[in-house]
Order: structure tokens, then C-alpha cells, then sequence
């Protein structure tokens, strides 16, 4: 997509306002010399972070419904089609309420051939499909998508310049379990000791990919920020991680990582989100997870949610009911907000589902409306997945034909709920079976009312909007009421199906 002169104008301008005149000569004699100015909040449309909150260039709390959008085979983005995604598909994401896309920006398009080389076409290409979300106004995440490393593991991710394989295993041609098990194997543990050792430089080539992808997104509208690292993998020290969750691990390896990752990062873009996710069995088990502070007030927490009993369930297993998941799912969501609060970030569920079963996808979502979690859902589409547990996990029969969607499972996921709050949110529930909405909130001033997506799924006789201390507008074409409070006390919004008179 061709950005617009009128962007390009303001780039200029809002920079030359935060230059000196030591800064100017600075870049006269270095052409590497550069200084990004920071948009001002409310100028770009770009979410940040407050306290537990993601918020608004209006200074509403905002709530992410997504979808995942990640093509594992090269050339790592999806194709202009039906079958891939075009304009058609960011409309279809706007009309059933889904605010948030998580794009899988992988490093191996980023840098395919050498650390440092960037291609352009690559970034380019996702462009398009980043300005299509924009569009519709969908918030988007670049993700830096890995799955077992790369190819030669039956993977994707990172380049094949960041992945010569490790002595002695190179002797011998490569083992390539089926996912996950692949991460298991002796060697992909040496390959992840050398990325977080920074042998050959592979941490530094990752770290320049990240820098050219928010070089080139900074000022992006509807920016949510960065995920630098998707579910990485601990090495040697896995099986530590799988009981005690690995704290040395953290002290050690990843928090430096991700730090290192940050610092490139704010060298372009000093004020984006940037997202820590934690090691890859956090995902689906159980344990503690062990980042630490964290010295920037841009900070999110990526985590994802995978009740082991789905994963079973999608292997075919018996005794593997998903109705023990409830437990599970509320445990995530507490012990997420619980390690965001311990960074100073802000939490979001960058992936669950991955499943057809509409009794899995209702309970993490049921708990996301409990704890005011943002989620992205896995995902929009199959695009032949070569790494996933369940083949199961889009939402369409038939990638390329919108209307071959999984009609319960799209009305489990489309789901009435306030996607910008000018106030905090104090309850949240859904009834995805009847479509029984209850949310309170206490108001405080920001720049546009509170919205609350009303789904076009729930109400066949149309939805009644009851308020107590404000008032709504009639949902709109794009399915959306207007909140204005009466006063400062709390409000309360109802919505429910108008059953017929008579």
C-alpha cells in the first residue's frame, strides 16, 4: 500500500518539530544518524498501554477481539486471493466484530538472505494487507513467528542463513517429528542454546530484522506494536521449564534476549507496544512464568492459551473431556495479569483455539470476558498449516470461500462487547447461546464515547439496549452503540434479544 502525502507530510513535520540544531548537524555528518519522534497521543491511532489497560489515541480502554494471520510457507505472507486474504477479508473481520489481527511478520522474509538485508518486497507485500486492516479499523500486531526454528525441522521462522545445523547432529540428516514433538529432539535444543548464546551472531540478526520492521511500521495507524519472539523454546534447559517453569531460564537467556530486542526496537520507534511472550510450555501447561520488571512504560505481555486436554482431545485421545478446561483457562487469565502487573505491562491472549470445539472456544472466551482479556484467536484461516496440533483450527471449510464459514463456531466467537470504554471496566459477560450481554463500567472524560459492538449473530428479533446512568444510540451499519454517561456514577448496559409482541 502507497502511503499517503498527507502521512508522509506530518512524518516530516512532527519529526523537524523535535529536532535541534546539534541533531540536524548530527545528520549531516552521519547519514546513520537518525531521531524518531514520538506522535503525540491522540495524533495517530495506535494503541498504548496504561496500567493493566490497552487505550486509544481518545483515551478509551480498549478490549482486542482478533484473529491470527500467519502463512508458515514462503513466501511467509499470504497472496492477493481469495484463498489467501484481500480487502474482502478485512471487510468480513470488521463486519462480525473482530478489532485485531496478529500478522506473522516472520524473520525469514525480513532478512531471507543475510543478517542486515532486508527486502523490501517482503515488507511491501504485507503492506497491502496491513492497510486493508487499517482500513477497517483493525488493530494489527507484527509477530515474529517461529515453529521448531525452521524447515529443516519441519518448521518456520527463521531464515536458513540463522539456521546451519550444530555438530554433531550435522553429520547425520535431520530428525523431523511431527509439531511439537520436533522441539523435543536433542538438536533443536542446541540450535535454541546457540540462538540465546548469540553464537555466529544469530541474536544480532534477529534483533536488525526487528529494527526493520518497526522502521518500517512505527508510524503505522492502528499499531499495536510488536510481538519480537512467538512460544520460544528454552534448549537444554526444557525440561526444567516443563515442572518448575524455569526461572534461571528467565534471569539468564530470555529476559536478555527481550531486552535486546527492546533496545533495537526504540532506536526506530520510541514509543510502540513491544511484546514479551514467555517460554513455549507456559502455553499449555500449568506453570509459573518468570520475567522481571521491565524498564520502559510500552510493555505488553503475549501469553498464550492451550488447556492440555483440547490437545488431546484433537490427537483422538479418550478420557479427555474439555469441561475441566474452565479451571485451567481462569488460572491463565490470573496468572497473566499477574506476571504483566509484575513487569509493568499489559497482558493480552495472543493465541488460543485452534479447534472446532465450540465447548473449548466458549469457556477461554467466557474467562477473557471475566478479566477484560484482549485475545487473538487461532485462526482466520488453515493456509495448510505444516505446524499446528489440529487441523481443525480456521474458521472456514473452504479457505477461499467466505461463506463456507463454521457457523457455531463463528457465533462463539462473534461476541457483543465494548471494544473502546471512555471509562474502566468493572463486570463483563456474554451469553454466546442467548446473546445476554452485561457490562459496568465508572465513566471518566476522553475524546469519543464508549463502543460497544452489538453482534449481527445474537438478536434475530433485534437487540433491546437498556441503560442505567447514560443513554445508547441504535447500533449502526457497523453494529455499534454509542455510550454517553448521565453523570459520574457507574453505568450499566444491558442488551438482550427483542422477543416479538403479540
Amino acid at each position: 500500500m502507497t502511503r499517503t502525502t498527507d502521512r508522509r507530510q506530518h512524518r516530516k513535520l512532527h519529526t523537524l518539530r523535535r529536532l535541534g540544531l546539534v541533531l540536524f548537524a548530527m545528520l549531516l555528518v552521519s547519514a546513520e544518524a537518525r531521531a524518531i519522534a514520538a506522535p503525540a497521543t491522540g495524533t495517530v491511532a495506535q494503541l498504548h498501554r496504561e496500567g493493566r489497560w490497552l487505550v486509544d489515541q481518545f483515551g478509551r480502554v480498549v478490549i482486542v477481539h482478533g484473529v491470527n494471520l500467519v502463512w508458515k510457507r514462503a513466501p511467509y505472507v499470504p497472496p492477493d486471493t481469495a484463498e489467501g486474504f484481500t480487502a474482502a477479508d478485512a471487510a468480513w473481520l470488521a463486519e462480525y466484530g473482530f478489532n485485531g489481527a496478529r500478522i506473522g511478520t516472520l524473520w525469514a522474509g525480513v532478512t531471507p538472505t543475510a543478517p542486515s538485508v532486508v527486502d523490501p518486497n517482503y515488507l511491501e507485500r504485507w503492506d497491502r494487507i496491513v492497510g486493508q486492516l487499517a482500513a477497517n479499523r483493525i488493530w494489527t500486531q507484527f509477530d515474529f513467528h517461529q515453529d521448531q526454528w525452521n524447515e529443516i525441522y519441519g518448521g518456520e521462522g527463521a531464515p536458513y542463513w540463522a539456521a546451519q545445523r550444530p555438530a554433531p547432529f550435522d553429520s547425520l540428516p535431520p530428525v523431523t517429528p511431527e509439531f511439537p514433538w520436533g522441539y523435543w529432539t536433542p538438536e533443536q535444543a542446541v540450535v535454541w542454546d546457540n540462538f540465546w548464546a548469540n553464537r555466529d551472531g544469530v541474536q544480532d540478526g534477529w534483533t536488525a530484522a526487528l529494527r526493520a520492521v518497526a522502521q518500517r511500521w512505527w508510524d503505522q495507524p492502528y499499531s499495536m506494536g510488536y510481538d519480537v519472539l512467538n512460544e520460544p523454546w528454552a534448549g537444554t534447559e526444557y525440561p526444567d521449564c516443563a515442572v518448575t517453569g524455569c526461572a534461571e531460564h528467565y534471569r539468564t537467556e530470555l529476559q536478555p534476549a527481550m531486552e535486546r530486542a527492546r533496545v533495537a526496537i526504540r532506536q526506530v520507534d520510541p514509543s510502540g507496544l513491544i511484546w514479551y511472550e514467555p517460554q513455549q510450555l507456559a502455553g499449555g501447561r500449568d506453570i509459573p512464568t518468570f520475567y522481571g520488571p521491565v524498564d520502559d512504560n510500552q510493555i505488553g505481555y503475549s501469553w498464550h492459551n492451550y488447556c492440555p486436554q483440547i490437545f488431546l482431545q484433537s490427537r483422538g485421545l479418550p478420557l479427555t473431556g474439555v469441561d475441566g478446561c474452565a479451571d485451567y483457562s481462569n488460572e491463565a487469565n490470573r496468572r497473566a495479569l499477574q506476571q504483566g502487573d509484575r513487569m509493568g505491562a499489559v497482558a493480552m491472549m495472543s493465541e488460543f483455539g485452534a479447534t472446532d470445539s465450540v465447548r473449548a472456544l466458549a469457556i477461554d472466551t467466557d474467562a477473557a470476558d471475566r478479566n477484560f482479556t484482549s485475545w487473538m484467536h487461532w485462526a482466520y484461516k488453515t493456509w495448510n498449516d505444516p505446524t499446528t496440533a489440529d487441523t481443525n483450527q480456521g474458521l472456514f471449510l473452504s479457505d477461499g470461500d467466505l461463506d463456507s464459514v463454521k457457523t457455531e463456531k463463528l457465533r462463539t466467537l462473534v461476541r457483543t462487547y465494548p471494544q473502546a470504554t471512555a471509562g474502566i471496566p468493572r463486570s463483563l459477560s456474554f451469553d454466546a447461546g442467548t446473546g445476554d450481554f452485561r457490562y459496568t463500567y465508572d465513566p471518566r472524560p476522553a475524546d469519543a464515547p464508549t463502543e460497544i459492538f452489538v453482534s449481527p449473530l445474537h438478536y434475530p428479533n433485534g437487540a433491546e439496549i437498556i441503560v442505567d446512568g447514560g443513554r445508547a444510540t441504535a447500533p449502526g451499519d457497523d453494529h455499534r452503540t454509542h455510550i454517553a454517561p448521565d453523570g459520574s456514577g457507574l453505568v450499566s448496559v444491558m442488551i438482550h434479544d427483542r422477543h416479538p409482541t403479540g
